[in-house]
């Protein structure tokens, strides 16, 4: 039997984050964080990455503001380079309504301080040669917007952590929690009884089937991201921005002289977290790698990418996000329970908001008051929902289908 001030369930991007930031923020104490798989090697490693700081869902932009921080902290700390690619988004309106909703959104920009403005479509093609412009009414520049590699950001987040005295353990199953009636006490693993002060489920679309023991519905269900990269071509230069076309349901970014893009399909594919395996490299995402899905919904990227038809695509990446109703994080204390705290639920943007969620959730299991606003996050926001029903599933997954942003 060990016995630890911390334990956190997860190896993902939230996890690592929630490790570092208790164990920079609390010399001293100690936290084990146990992955059954490798680090990072689930929803983290197959994320499109993008690092959204202004977008229509303001709850998230201190999250990801604080990624960004944090990660400028951790290249000194480690003397290495994250090597973030801030190349901007382009944000590209092509009816009235998306027209209204860019307008909204360079007003948030401004909220939040963040360099934003119009360009003409002459500059958007020079930046984006691929892109075609036709049907566009207004284009807006985010110049400071990046994406980055999401499993280096992970790494970086556990390198850190065990710098400052957080245990790792990889390839250590959880296999339940120990718990006096809603006391959460610890955890049982493969290798033996864990008991801590605090509990940290954040073991992604995994997480619910641990709530369940505490009488707890996590409101999120997984389900399927997936995105195409194409061949290297001309028009894809290494430096050109991301790009999101809310008119097709669509974003785009560079990927080393190639383009990687995500269409949403008009149904998403969602499974119960019980049916999802222990190692997500044995679900078949799609047996034809996703080409019913992009011919499917292709005619609405094709206005904006005409070169979309003749390019041929390299590779397929899918993964599963938990997804929410309202497209929003699952984060905070457990209703009805002690010493059991949730970070799941990321709707397809975790890289992004893992600096906010990480401090926010370690300061919780700290005992001191949370610098993050996660009122919009609550557990108990749906009510006593049953994340396993085929009702709840199909919510989530419409969640992500009528999704517009990146």
């Amino acid at each position: 039997m060990k016995k630890t001030d911390l334990v956190i369930i997860g190896g993902g991007v939230f996890g690592c984050a929630i490790a570092y930031y208790y164990s920079k923020n609390n010399p001293g104490k100690q936290v084990i964080l146990v992955e059954r798989n490798e680090l990072n090697n689930a929803a983290t490693s197959r994320a499109a990455a993008l690092m959204t700081m202004v977008r229509s869902k303001r709850s998230y932009i201190p999250l990801t503001i604080e990624t960004f921080r944090v990660a400028k902290e951790m290249e000194e700390e480690l003397g290495e380079s994250l090597d973030f690619k801030v190349v901007g988004m382009m944000h590209v309106a092509a009816t009235d309504a998306k027209v209204k909703d860019l307008e909204e959104l360079m007003g948030i920009a401004k909220e939040y301080a963040q360099e934003a403005y119009y360009i003409s479509k002459e500059e958007a093609k020079k930046k984006a040669p691929w892109l075609k412009l036709d049907e566009a009414l207004k284009i807006g520049f985010v110049p400071n917007e990046a994406y980055c590699d999401p499993y280096m950001l992970g790494t970086f987040f556990a390198r850190c952590a065990r710098k400052h005295g957080a245990k790792i353990r990889q390839g250590v199953e959880v296999l339940g929690l120990i718990h006096e009636g809603k006391n959460v006490k610890g955890i049982r693993t493969t290798e033996g009884e864990i008991y801590a002060q605090t509990v940290v489920d954040a073991a992604g679309v995994w997480a619910p089937i641990l709530a369940k023991e505490m009488g707890v519905g996590l409101p999120m269900a997984p389900v399927r991201s997936q995105y195409w990269i194409t061949e290297r071509a001309d028009i894809f230069p290494t430096n050109s921005p991301m790009v999101l076309l809310p008119d097709a349901q669509a974003y785009a970014r560079p990927e080393g002289g190639s383009l990687l893009f995500g269409i949403r399909e008009k149904k998403s594919l969602v499974a119960s977290p019980q049916d999802v395996p222990k190692d997500i490299a044995d679900f078949v995402f799609s047996a034809d790698e996703g080409m019913d899905d992009l011919f499917e919904n292709g005619e609405r990227l094709a206005r904006f990418f005409p070169a979309f038809y003749d390019m041929g695509i390299k590779y397929y990446v899918a993964g599963f996000s938990g997804y929410t109703p309202d497209s929003q994080l699952v984060l905070g204390g457990v209703p009805g329970t002690e010493g059991f705290l949730v970070a799941s639920g990321c709707c397809g943007a975790g890289i992004s908001v893992a600096g906010g969620v990480g401090l926010g959730i370690a300061e919780m299991a700290s005992g001191r008051s949370n610098p993050m606003d996660f009122s919009e996050f609550e557990i108990s926001r749906f009510g006593n929902i049953n994340p396993f029903s085929e009702e709840w599933l199909n919510k989530c997954a419409s969640a992500r289908s009528n999704k517009v942003s990146g």
